[in-house]
Protein backbone atom coordinates (compact mmCIF):
# COMPACT_ATOMS: atom_id res chain seq x y z
CA UNK A 1 0.00 0.00 0.00
CA UNK A 2 2.65 2.43 0.56
CA UNK A 3 4.42 1.62 -2.91
CA UNK A 4 1.26 2.03 -4.54
CA UNK A 5 1.02 5.49 -2.14
CA UNK A 6 4.34 6.75 -3.29
CA UNK A 7 3.68 5.90 -6.62
CA UNK A 8 -0.29 7.53 -6.94
CA UNK A 9 1.87 10.90 -4.94
CA UNK A 10 4.40 10.68 -7.81
CA UNK A 11 2.08 10.28 -11.20
CA UNK A 12 0.24 13.47 -10.02
CA UNK A 13 3.55 15.71 -9.86
CA UNK A 14 4.76 13.85 -13.04
CA UNK A 15 1.78 14.75 -14.97
CA UNK A 16 1.20 18.01 -13.14
CA UNK A 17 3.61 19.26 -16.10
CA UNK A 18 2.56 17.44 -19.07
CA UNK A 19 3.44 18.88 -21.46
CA UNK A 20 6.66 21.07 -21.00
CA UNK A 21 6.94 23.95 -23.30
CA UNK A 22 7.01 28.22 -22.63
CA UNK A 23 5.23 29.23 -25.31
CA UNK A 24 2.22 31.06 -26.22
CA UNK A 25 -1.05 29.84 -26.27
CA UNK A 26 -0.28 26.87 -24.37
CA UNK A 27 2.53 24.96 -25.90
CA UNK A 28 1.71 25.55 -29.73
CA UNK A 29 4.76 26.97 -30.97
CA UNK A 30 3.39 29.71 -33.92
CA UNK A 31 6.50 30.06 -36.07
CA UNK A 32 7.88 27.62 -38.68
CA UNK A 33 9.89 29.73 -41.20
CA UNK A 34 11.91 32.96 -41.17
CA UNK A 35 9.65 33.96 -44.03
CA UNK A 36 6.74 34.03 -41.54
CA UNK A 37 8.37 34.83 -38.26
CA UNK A 38 9.28 38.22 -39.75
CA UNK A 39 6.03 38.89 -40.00
CA UNK A 40 4.23 37.78 -36.69
CA UNK A 41 3.26 34.63 -38.91
CA UNK A 42 0.58 36.51 -40.11
CA UNK A 43 1.14 34.70 -43.72
CA UNK A 44 -1.84 32.53 -43.98
CA UNK A 45 -3.17 34.81 -46.74
CA UNK A 46 0.24 34.92 -48.44
CA UNK A 47 1.70 31.65 -48.16
CA UNK A 48 3.97 31.98 -51.05
CA UNK A 49 7.16 29.67 -50.32
CA UNK A 50 7.46 26.13 -49.48
CA UNK A 51 6.08 27.14 -46.02
CA UNK A 52 3.14 27.30 -46.74
CA UNK A 53 2.84 23.35 -45.81
CA UNK A 54 2.45 25.00 -42.29
CA UNK A 55 0.91 27.84 -42.70
CA UNK A 56 -1.42 27.49 -45.79
CA UNK A 57 -0.66 24.29 -47.65
CA UNK A 58 -3.53 25.68 -50.37
CA UNK A 59 -0.87 28.61 -51.08
CA UNK A 60 1.07 25.84 -52.87
CA UNK A 61 -0.32 26.48 -56.34
CA UNK A 62 1.65 29.36 -56.63
CA UNK A 63 5.02 27.36 -56.39
CA UNK A 64 7.00 26.12 -59.60
CA UNK A 65 9.42 23.21 -60.29
CA UNK A 66 10.75 21.65 -57.40
CA UNK A 67 11.51 23.55 -54.41
CA UNK A 68 12.60 23.11 -50.74
CA UNK A 69 13.50 24.99 -46.89
CA UNK A 70 15.05 24.03 -44.04
CA UNK A 71 15.78 26.00 -40.64
CA UNK A 72 15.41 26.70 -36.95
CA UNK A 73 14.01 28.57 -34.76
CA UNK A 74 16.58 29.34 -31.62
CA UNK A 75 14.77 30.60 -29.09
CA UNK A 76 16.08 32.18 -25.58
CA UNK A 77 15.11 33.92 -22.25
CA UNK A 78 13.58 32.17 -19.66
CA UNK A 79 10.76 33.03 -16.68
CA UNK A 80 11.64 35.06 -13.57
CA UNK A 81 9.79 33.27 -10.13
CA UNK A 82 9.31 34.30 -6.60
CA UNK A 83 7.42 32.32 -4.33
CA UNK A 84 4.15 34.06 -2.58
CA UNK A 85 4.41 32.86 0.85
CA UNK A 86 8.64 32.49 1.29
CA UNK A 87 9.66 35.24 -0.91
CA UNK A 88 12.06 32.63 -2.28
CA UNK A 89 13.17 33.29 -6.00
CA UNK A 90 14.48 31.25 -8.52
CA UNK A 91 14.69 31.61 -12.66
CA UNK A 92 14.14 28.70 -15.38
CA UNK A 93 14.71 28.78 -18.86
CA UNK A 94 14.83 26.43 -22.28
CA UNK A 95 17.55 24.14 -20.61
CA UNK A 96 20.55 26.52 -21.43
CA UNK A 97 20.93 30.02 -23.24
CA UNK A 98 19.07 28.39 -26.15
CA UNK A 99 16.20 25.47 -26.69
CA UNK A 100 18.58 22.57 -27.74
CA UNK A 101 17.93 21.21 -29.88
CA UNK A 102 16.11 23.83 -31.32
CA UNK A 103 12.56 23.71 -33.10
CA UNK A 104 13.40 22.80 -36.58
CA UNK A 105 11.62 23.03 -40.18
CA UNK A 106 11.84 21.25 -43.45
CA UNK A 107 9.85 21.72 -46.67
CA UNK A 108 9.66 20.06 -49.87
CA UNK A 109 7.53 20.81 -52.61
CA UNK A 110 6.96 19.87 -56.12
CA UNK A 111 4.70 21.31 -59.11
CA UNK A 112 3.15 18.26 -60.95
CA UNK A 113 2.59 20.33 -64.47
CA UNK A 114 6.01 18.31 -66.02
CA UNK A 115 4.48 15.00 -64.88
CA UNK A 116 0.90 15.94 -66.05
CA UNK A 117 2.86 16.30 -69.54
CA UNK A 118 5.27 13.72 -69.61
CA UNK A 119 2.39 11.08 -68.69
CA UNK A 120 -0.45 13.05 -70.11
CA UNK A 121 -2.49 13.22 -67.22
CA UNK A 122 -4.34 16.72 -67.76
CA UNK A 123 -5.65 16.61 -64.22
CA UNK A 124 -2.50 16.56 -63.11
CA UNK A 125 -1.30 19.83 -64.24
CA UNK A 126 -3.29 22.42 -61.40
CA UNK A 127 -1.78 20.07 -58.79
CA UNK A 128 0.96 20.99 -56.65
CA UNK A 129 2.29 18.39 -53.90
CA UNK A 130 4.90 18.87 -50.72
CA UNK A 131 5.84 17.12 -47.83
CA UNK A 132 6.62 19.11 -44.07
CA UNK A 133 8.50 18.27 -40.76
CA UNK A 134 8.07 20.92 -38.41
CA UNK A 135 7.56 21.30 -34.37
CA UNK A 136 4.53 23.16 -34.02
CA UNK A 137 4.16 21.56 -30.30
CA UNK A 138 6.66 21.48 -27.28
CA UNK A 139 9.59 23.06 -26.32
CA UNK A 140 11.90 22.36 -23.01
CA UNK A 141 12.01 23.96 -19.51
CA UNK A 142 14.64 23.31 -16.49
CA UNK A 143 13.82 24.97 -13.28
CA UNK A 144 17.36 24.62 -10.75
CA UNK A 145 17.45 21.41 -8.84
CA UNK A 146 18.11 23.07 -5.32
CA UNK A 147 15.32 25.95 -6.45
CA UNK A 148 11.71 26.40 -4.52
CA UNK A 149 10.16 24.80 -7.35
CA UNK A 150 12.12 21.96 -7.18
CA UNK A 151 9.22 19.46 -5.99
CA UNK A 152 6.86 20.57 -8.71
CA UNK A 153 9.54 20.38 -11.50
CA UNK A 154 13.15 20.56 -12.41
CA UNK A 155 12.52 19.55 -16.06
CA UNK A 156 10.67 18.59 -19.30
CA UNK A 157 10.57 18.25 -22.35
CA UNK A 158 8.29 17.41 -25.08
CA UNK A 159 10.39 17.10 -28.47
CA UNK A 160 7.24 16.67 -30.92
CA UNK A 161 7.81 16.54 -34.82
CA UNK A 162 4.64 16.71 -37.23
CA UNK A 163 5.43 15.26 -40.60
CA UNK A 164 2.70 16.67 -43.08
CA UNK A 165 2.17 15.05 -46.68
CA UNK A 166 -0.42 17.86 -48.93
CA UNK A 167 -2.22 18.31 -51.94
CA UNK A 168 -2.96 21.39 -53.13
CA UNK A 169 -5.19 21.40 -55.92
CA UNK A 170 -6.04 24.75 -58.72
CA UNK A 171 -9.83 24.77 -59.00
CA UNK A 172 -9.56 27.96 -61.13
CA UNK A 173 -7.28 30.93 -61.40
CA UNK A 174 -8.72 32.66 -58.20
CA UNK A 175 -9.83 29.50 -55.78
CA UNK A 176 -6.82 26.88 -54.80
CA UNK A 177 -8.08 23.94 -51.76
CA UNK A 178 -5.52 21.45 -50.32
CA UNK A 179 -6.05 19.10 -48.09
CA UNK A 180 -3.26 16.60 -45.66
CA UNK A 181 -2.29 14.37 -43.05
CA UNK A 182 -0.52 15.37 -39.95
CA UNK A 183 1.19 12.52 -38.12
CA UNK A 184 2.08 13.68 -34.76
CA UNK A 185 5.18 11.93 -33.52
CA UNK A 186 8.85 11.71 -31.63
CA UNK A 187 12.00 11.24 -32.49
CA UNK A 188 15.19 10.66 -30.65
CA UNK A 189 17.23 13.13 -32.97
CA UNK A 190 15.16 16.16 -31.62
CA UNK A 191 15.73 14.94 -27.72
CA UNK A 192 15.10 12.23 -25.73
CA UNK A 193 12.82 10.36 -28.25
CA UNK A 194 9.74 11.01 -26.12
CA UNK A 195 8.33 13.00 -23.05
CA UNK A 196 10.07 13.72 -20.50
CA UNK A 197 9.53 15.19 -16.53
CA UNK A 198 11.81 15.07 -14.16
CA UNK A 199 11.52 16.65 -9.88
CA UNK A 200 12.26 15.73 -6.73
CA UNK A 201 10.54 14.31 -3.62
CA UNK A 202 9.51 16.84 -1.43
CA UNK A 203 9.47 13.89 1.07
CA UNK A 204 5.39 14.50 2.33
CA UNK A 205 3.84 11.36 3.75
CA UNK A 206 3.84 8.63 0.67
CA UNK A 207 6.80 10.11 -0.79
CA UNK A 208 10.00 9.00 -0.83
CA UNK A 209 13.16 10.94 1.15
CA UNK A 210 13.62 14.08 0.77
CA UNK A 211 15.55 15.06 -2.51
CA UNK A 212 14.71 12.06 -4.23
CA UNK A 213 14.84 12.46 -8.24
CA UNK A 214 12.11 11.00 -9.60
CA UNK A 215 10.78 10.61 -13.45
CA UNK A 216 8.36 9.89 -15.85
CA UNK A 217 8.54 9.53 -19.64
CA UNK A 218 6.70 8.04 -22.74
CA UNK A 219 5.75 8.32 -26.11
CA UNK A 220 3.60 7.51 -28.97
CA UNK A 221 2.26 8.59 -32.60
CA UNK A 222 -0.87 9.94 -33.46
CA UNK A 223 -2.94 11.44 -37.10
CA UNK A 224 -4.61 14.32 -37.90
CA UNK A 225 -5.38 16.00 -40.88
CA UNK A 226 -5.76 19.69 -42.09
CA UNK A 227 -7.90 21.51 -44.94
CA UNK A 228 -7.17 24.79 -46.37
CA UNK A 229 -8.08 27.45 -49.04
CA UNK A 230 -7.17 30.33 -51.01
CA UNK A 231 -8.60 32.67 -52.32
CA UNK A 232 -7.70 35.67 -54.68
CA UNK A 233 -10.72 37.35 -56.10
CA UNK A 234 -8.78 40.86 -57.64
CA UNK A 235 -6.34 39.68 -60.01
CA UNK A 236 -5.01 42.19 -62.12
CA UNK A 237 -3.83 42.23 -65.72
CA UNK A 238 -0.76 39.86 -65.04
CA UNK A 239 -3.20 37.95 -62.88
CA UNK A 240 -1.33 39.10 -59.90
CA UNK A 241 -3.84 39.45 -57.07
CA UNK A 242 -3.53 42.95 -55.35
CA UNK A 243 -5.70 40.82 -52.13
CA UNK A 244 -5.79 37.48 -50.94
CA UNK A 245 -7.55 35.34 -48.50
CA UNK A 246 -6.83 32.65 -46.84
CA UNK A 247 -7.84 29.73 -44.12
CA UNK A 248 -6.35 26.82 -42.80
CA UNK A 249 -8.30 23.95 -40.42
CA UNK A 250 -5.84 21.85 -38.09
CA UNK A 251 -7.74 18.70 -36.43
CA UNK A 252 -7.63 17.82 -32.91
CA UNK A 253 -4.77 14.71 -32.17
CA UNK A 254 -4.55 12.98 -29.21
CA UNK A 255 -1.67 10.80 -27.90
CA UNK A 256 -2.02 8.50 -25.39
CA UNK A 257 1.32 8.38 -23.99
CA UNK A 258 3.19 5.20 -22.59
CA UNK A 259 5.59 4.64 -20.33
CA UNK A 260 7.49 4.45 -17.20
CA UNK A 261 7.93 6.24 -13.78
CA UNK A 262 11.07 6.19 -12.64
CA UNK A 263 12.64 7.01 -8.79
CA UNK A 264 15.90 7.54 -8.45
CA UNK A 265 16.51 5.81 -12.10
CA UNK A 266 15.03 2.78 -11.15
CA UNK A 267 11.94 1.85 -12.73
CA UNK A 268 8.86 1.76 -10.28
CA UNK A 269 6.10 0.43 -12.92
CA UNK A 270 4.03 1.87 -16.31
CA UNK A 271 2.17 5.25 -16.53
CA UNK A 272 0.11 6.15 -18.79
CA UNK A 273 -1.78 9.66 -19.71
CA UNK A 274 -3.31 11.42 -22.76
CA UNK A 275 -2.30 14.73 -24.04
CA UNK A 276 -4.89 16.40 -26.42
CA UNK A 277 -3.64 18.65 -29.21
CA UNK A 278 -5.97 21.30 -30.30
CA UNK A 279 -7.51 21.79 -33.08
CA UNK A 280 -7.49 25.44 -34.65
CA UNK A 281 -9.23 27.91 -37.38
CA UNK A 282 -6.63 30.21 -38.80
CA UNK A 283 -8.18 32.96 -40.95
CA UNK A 284 -6.06 35.94 -42.81
CA UNK A 285 -6.76 38.94 -45.51
CA UNK A 286 -3.75 40.38 -47.18
CA UNK A 287 -3.85 43.36 -49.49
CA UNK A 288 -0.92 44.75 -51.85
CA UNK A 289 -0.94 48.49 -51.86
CA UNK A 290 1.63 48.61 -53.87
CA UNK A 291 2.42 46.35 -56.79
CA UNK A 292 4.88 48.38 -59.42
CA UNK A 293 7.76 47.63 -61.35
CA UNK A 294 10.73 47.31 -58.58
CA UNK A 295 8.72 47.38 -55.87
CA UNK A 296 5.90 45.18 -53.85
CA UNK A 297 4.42 46.08 -50.62
CA UNK A 298 1.95 44.02 -48.41
CA UNK A 299 -0.13 44.27 -45.36
CA UNK A 300 -1.80 41.17 -44.06
CA UNK A 301 -4.21 40.76 -41.02
CA UNK A 302 -4.68 37.23 -39.30
CA UNK A 303 -6.20 35.76 -36.76
CA UNK A 304 -5.92 32.03 -35.09
CA UNK A 305 -8.30 30.03 -32.72
CA UNK A 306 -7.21 27.41 -30.72
CA UNK A 307 -9.94 25.08 -28.88
CA UNK A 308 -7.92 24.49 -25.99
CA UNK A 309 -11.12 23.83 -24.28
CA UNK A 310 -10.37 20.30 -25.12
CA UNK A 311 -7.11 20.01 -22.74
CA UNK A 312 -9.71 19.36 -19.41
CA UNK A 313 -7.26 16.92 -17.67
CA UNK A 314 -4.36 14.52 -17.53
CA UNK A 315 -5.79 11.35 -16.17
CA UNK A 316 -3.05 9.08 -14.94
CA UNK A 317 -3.60 5.21 -15.54
CA UNK A 318 -0.92 3.55 -13.64
CA UNK A 319 0.43 -0.37 -13.53
CA UNK A 320 -1.45 -0.76 -10.51
CA UNK A 321 -4.90 -0.09 -12.11
CA UNK A 322 -5.00 3.19 -10.09
CA UNK A 323 -6.59 6.01 -12.00
CA UNK A 324 -5.66 9.46 -10.50
CA UNK A 325 -7.72 12.32 -12.09
CA UNK A 326 -5.49 15.57 -12.78
CA UNK A 327 -7.95 18.82 -13.99
CA UNK A 328 -6.73 21.03 -16.38
CA UNK A 329 -9.91 22.87 -18.15
CA UNK A 330 -8.23 25.60 -20.34
CA UNK A 331 -9.79 28.04 -22.21
CA UNK A 332 -9.71 28.62 -26.14
CA UNK A 333 -7.89 31.13 -27.12
CA UNK A 334 -7.47 33.93 -29.97
CA UNK A 335 -4.13 35.54 -31.24
CA UNK A 336 -4.37 38.22 -33.66
CA UNK A 337 -1.24 38.46 -36.10
CA UNK A 338 -0.39 41.60 -38.33
CA UNK A 339 2.49 41.28 -40.82
CA UNK A 340 3.76 43.51 -43.33
CA UNK A 341 6.71 43.01 -45.91
CA UNK A 342 8.20 45.43 -48.25
CA UNK A 343 10.42 44.42 -51.43
CA UNK A 344 13.18 45.33 -53.63
CA UNK A 345 12.64 43.26 -57.27
CA UNK A 346 16.35 43.76 -58.51
CA UNK A 347 17.65 46.90 -57.09
CA UNK A 348 20.32 48.80 -58.34
CA UNK A 349 22.35 48.20 -55.62
CA UNK A 350 21.93 44.55 -55.66
CA UNK A 351 21.46 43.44 -59.53
CA UNK A 352 19.77 39.52 -59.44
CA UNK A 353 18.62 39.86 -56.38
CA UNK A 354 15.25 40.74 -54.17
CA UNK A 355 15.48 41.92 -51.10
CA UNK A 356 12.51 41.97 -48.74
CA UNK A 357 12.25 44.17 -45.24
CA UNK A 358 9.38 41.96 -42.71
CA UNK A 359 7.93 43.79 -39.19
CA UNK A 360 4.69 42.69 -37.17
CA UNK A 361 2.65 42.55 -34.31
CA UNK A 362 0.88 39.77 -32.63
CA UNK A 363 -1.45 39.51 -29.34
CA UNK A 364 -1.98 35.92 -27.66
CA UNK A 365 -3.96 35.12 -24.52
CA UNK A 366 -3.41 32.75 -22.25
CA UNK A 367 -5.61 29.53 -21.91
CA UNK A 368 -4.21 28.68 -18.63
CA UNK A 369 -6.20 29.24 -15.56
CA UNK A 370 -4.77 30.05 -12.24
CA UNK A 371 -6.02 27.22 -10.48
CA UNK A 372 -4.07 24.54 -12.69
CA UNK A 373 -0.86 26.91 -13.88
CA UNK A 374 1.91 24.84 -13.23
CA UNK A 375 5.70 25.82 -13.63
CA UNK A 376 6.13 23.56 -17.09
CA UNK A 377 3.75 26.25 -18.66
CA UNK A 378 4.51 29.54 -17.11
CA UNK A 379 2.45 31.22 -19.72
CA UNK A 380 0.47 34.38 -19.77
CA UNK A 381 -0.49 36.97 -22.09
CA UNK A 382 1.89 38.26 -24.26
CA UNK A 383 2.90 40.40 -27.42
CA UNK A 384 5.41 39.05 -30.02
CA UNK A 385 7.30 42.23 -31.81
CA UNK A 386 8.64 40.76 -35.26
CA UNK A 387 11.08 41.63 -37.60
CA UNK A 388 13.22 40.18 -40.42
CA UNK A 389 14.90 40.15 -43.64
CA UNK A 390 14.63 37.95 -46.65
CA UNK A 391 17.22 37.66 -49.91
CA UNK A 392 16.60 35.53 -53.33
CA UNK A 393 19.38 35.21 -55.43
CA UNK A 394 18.11 35.15 -58.84
CA UNK A 395 19.75 34.44 -62.42
CA UNK A 396 23.26 36.04 -62.85
CA UNK A 397 23.30 36.49 -59.23
CA UNK A 398 25.90 34.39 -57.22
CA UNK A 399 24.72 33.29 -53.32
CA UNK A 400 27.49 33.50 -50.97
CA UNK A 401 29.76 35.11 -53.52
CA UNK A 402 30.13 31.36 -54.85
CA UNK A 403 27.27 29.87 -56.07
CA UNK A 404 25.81 30.57 -59.22
CA UNK A 405 21.93 31.09 -59.06
CA UNK A 406 20.56 29.94 -62.57
CA UNK A 407 22.72 28.96 -64.25
CA UNK A 408 21.41 27.45 -67.77
CA UNK A 409 22.69 23.72 -68.83
CA UNK A 410 23.86 22.46 -65.74
CA UNK A 411 21.51 19.61 -64.18
CA UNK A 412 20.36 19.86 -60.52
CA UNK A 413 21.70 23.64 -60.53
CA UNK A 414 19.22 25.92 -58.43
CA UNK A 415 17.48 28.54 -60.48
CA UNK A 416 16.99 30.50 -57.26
CA UNK A 417 18.48 30.80 -53.72
CA UNK A 418 16.73 32.26 -50.78
CA UNK A 419 17.92 33.17 -47.22
CA UNK A 420 15.59 34.49 -44.71
CA UNK A 421 16.23 35.41 -40.87
CA UNK A 422 13.73 37.01 -38.53
CA UNK A 423 13.81 37.95 -34.89
CA UNK A 424 11.09 38.00 -32.24
CA UNK A 425 10.96 39.87 -28.78
CA UNK A 426 7.73 37.71 -26.62
CA UNK A 427 7.26 39.78 -23.58
CA UNK A 428 4.78 38.24 -21.06
CA UNK A 429 2.19 39.86 -18.84
CA UNK A 430 3.15 39.34 -15.20
CA UNK A 431 1.57 36.61 -14.05
CA UNK A 432 0.62 36.29 -10.09
CA UNK A 433 -0.65 33.03 -9.12
CA UNK A 434 -2.38 33.06 -5.85
CA UNK A 435 -5.30 30.28 -5.93
CA UNK A 436 -3.67 27.57 -7.07
CA UNK A 437 -5.39 23.84 -6.51
CA UNK A 438 -3.39 20.98 -7.23
CA UNK A 439 -5.30 17.77 -5.88
CA UNK A 440 -2.47 16.13 -4.32
CA UNK A 441 0.07 19.13 -2.68
CA UNK A 442 0.12 22.37 -0.96
CA UNK A 443 -0.82 25.32 -2.96
CA UNK A 444 1.94 27.58 -1.91
CA UNK A 445 4.68 25.85 -4.08
CA UNK A 446 3.21 27.37 -6.81
CA UNK A 447 2.03 30.27 -6.02
CA UNK A 448 3.86 33.81 -6.59
CA UNK A 449 5.06 35.74 -9.17
CA UNK A 450 6.10 34.69 -13.01
CA UNK A 451 7.88 37.02 -15.30
CA UNK A 452 8.59 35.46 -18.89
CA UNK A 453 10.68 37.40 -21.21
CA UNK A 454 11.50 35.18 -24.48
CA UNK A 455 13.94 36.19 -27.69
CA UNK A 456 13.75 33.83 -30.77
CA UNK A 457 15.89 34.26 -33.63
CA UNK A 458 15.04 32.20 -37.02
CA UNK A 459 16.64 31.61 -40.11
CA UNK A 460 15.59 29.68 -43.29
CA UNK A 461 17.57 28.47 -46.46
CA UNK A 462 15.48 27.97 -49.88
CA UNK A 463 16.32 26.55 -52.84
CA UNK A 464 14.03 26.34 -56.44
CA UNK A 465 15.47 23.92 -59.09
Amino acid sequence: MLLQRRLQIAAFWLTLVVPSVAQATGFRIFSQSASGAGQADAFVAQSDDPSAIYYNPAGLTQLSGVQLMMGALLVGGGTDFTQRETGGESFGNLDGPVANPPPLHFYLTANLRPVAQALDLPVLTRMTVGVGVFSPFGLRHRWPEDGPLNTSLTFASLPLLDIRPVIAYKVTEQLSLAAGADIYTFASFVGEGGYVMQFKSSGASGLPPTGTPLEVNGNDTSPGFNLSLRYTPCLLESKRPWCSFGFQYRSRATLHMEGEFLQAGTAMTSARTKLVLPQSFTFGGAVWPLLVRGHEWKIEVDLDKTDWSAFHDTDVHLGTGTVIHIPRNWSNTLTFMVGTEYKWIDPAALPHWDVTARAGWQHSATPVPSRTFDPAVPDSDKNILSVGMGFLCKAGGRFAGLIRCGEQGRRYSPSAISLDVAYQAAIYDTRHIADNRPPLTLPAVVNGRYSTVHHAGSVTLGIKF
